[in-house]
């Protein structure tokens, strides 16, 4: 599999979508450092995909891909 980007990448774009998903759910609620902090770990997963595709190498993409999980 070839790619020319990591937006390229189906796990990117799901992680994306997923993330839109979750800010959208918890936009109302209350529980401000609940919110905060399941806004940020669905953010994370890709955002590391991004970070990791960017580094130049297979060992620190697969790297950060293990993190992004």
């Amino acid at each position: 599999m070839t790619y020319q980007s990591f937006e390229d990448l189906e796990v990117w774009q799901r992680g994306c979508r997923l993330s839109v998903q979750i800010f959208k759910s918890f936009q109302r609620c209350k529980e401000f450092t609940l919110r905060d902090q399941i806004q940020r770990a669905a953010l994370s997963v890709p955002s590391n995909i991004a970070e990791g595709s960017e580094r130049g190498s297979l060992k620190d993409f697969a790297h950060f891909l293990n993190i992004s999980k």
